[in-house]
């Protein structure tokens, strides 16, 4: 019988486990490069249109606040059936992890963006003022004065997006994108196995301390 059970156990670990443990890594990972990269870009937008921006336009600025701001209001479980039909168009599936990290991807930008916005805009406007007086381009005052003195905030907020990626991951598991939050709801809750769920929370929580201690030793050496 203890055979039994250590053979059932091996074979739950290589064939429902370990592949579950890779696409969650795999989801969290493709999402915060891509949710970062975007992110950065609308951040960009949204400060050079703000209207104590470098190019004040507040058409622009409001139809790209009004996008984050809603994409941001939906619940993630809303927020991936509203977009399964793009992500239909865009991943040519709605199961799996490639079609997870669509709306992943969507929901991190919207996050990202608004955390890179924050701490940009906290680096002090007299730093910004004497750094024009030197006659740096429009361009170089926000990639290399604002972003720069910004970085250790923006990583610390990236750090935030991921454990909060990592939290839509297990609830993608819902609606069959794969990951560690499928094994928990269909081979945990569903079947009430108590020792699948708590081995899935664990395997979640031990995710976070990674990247919460990850995320600390990046951002004590940017300081």
């Amino acid at each position: 019988m203890s055979r039994f059970l250590t053979e059932y156990q091996m074979n739950f670990w290589e064939r429902i486990l370990a592949p579950a443990f890779t696409a969650t890594i795999q989801m969290v990972i493709i999402t915060t490069i891509l949710g970062t990269a975007f992110g950065f870009l609308v951040a960009v937008v949204l400060l050079v249109t703000d209207k104590d921006g470098i190019r004040p336009n507040r058409f622009i600025n409001g139809i790209f606040n009004f996008i984050v701001n809603v994409i941001r209001s939906f619940p993630f479980l809303i927020l991936m059936i509203f977009l399964l039909p793009f992500t239909k168009i865009i991943a040519g599936t709605s199961i799996g992890v490639r079609a997870a990290v669509v709306p992943l991807i969507v929901s991190a930008t919207a996050f990202i963006a608004k955390l890179i916005v924050n701490a940009m805009q906290e680096v002090d406007r007299g730093l910004i003022e004497a750094m024009r007086s030197f006659g740096i381009s429009e361009a170089q005052v926000v990639f290399r004065v604002m972003f720069s003195e910004a970085l250790p905030s923006i990583i610390s907020g990236v750090i935030l997006a991921m454990v909060a990626i990592l939290g839509s991951t297990a609830m993608a598991g819902a609606m069959g994108a794969g990951g560690i939050g499928s094994v928990a709801i269909t081979y945990g809750y569903q079947k009430f196995n108590e020792v699948v769920m708590v081995l899935t929370a664990g395997i979640l929580i031990v995710f976070v301390q990674i990247i919460e201690t990850a995320g600390k030793w990046v951002y004590r050496k940017m300081k």
